[in-house]
């Protein structure tokens, strides 16, 4: 449909992992008469079609990545926000190395490193300088 093309296109053009929140607010720029629903639902539909990525997050809401090619995901603890990084990771030999140690089968679709970005690392390093400071 013309607004699932919207939204894809949203997700494709954006690097920034999006919310869900986020796509409908960017896709009403392109489509004001869209309802938060029919984003809703259409971000499902892509994901279960396999256009896009959802990727869970701990830290606030899950967020969204088109599939352009492979790639992994790293997740700041502190602000939730996603980047994307590149390693040919051998999925099958981490698979069997999990496998033996659980003795379960495993499957790996994505591999998620969390870190603490530059931005919240530059605030911790301030805060703990103004704690510093006071004492």
């Amino acid at each position: 449909s013309k607004q699932r093309e919207a939204i894809l296109t949203v997700i494709k053009d954006n690097l920034i992992h999006p919310t869900a929140e986020e796509i409908y607010d960017l896709v009403t720029k392109i489509d004001n008469n869209i309802s938060r629903s029919t984003v809703y639902r259409n971000i499902n539909i892509l994901v279960n079609l396999g256009k896009i990525k959802k990727i869970k997050s701990t830290i606030g809401p899950d967020r969204y990545d088109y599939l352009y090619d492979e790639h992994s995901h790293v997740i700041c603890e502190k602000c939730g926000k996603v980047f994307d990084f590149y390693y040919d990771f051998d999925k099958n030999q981490i698979s069997e190395e999990i496998e033996k140690q659980l003795n379960k089968n495993v499957s790996i679709d994505n591999i998620t490193i969390y870190g603490i970005c530059e931005g919240c690392k530059s605030k911790i390093k301030n805060e703990e300088e103004l704690k510093w400071k006071k004492n």
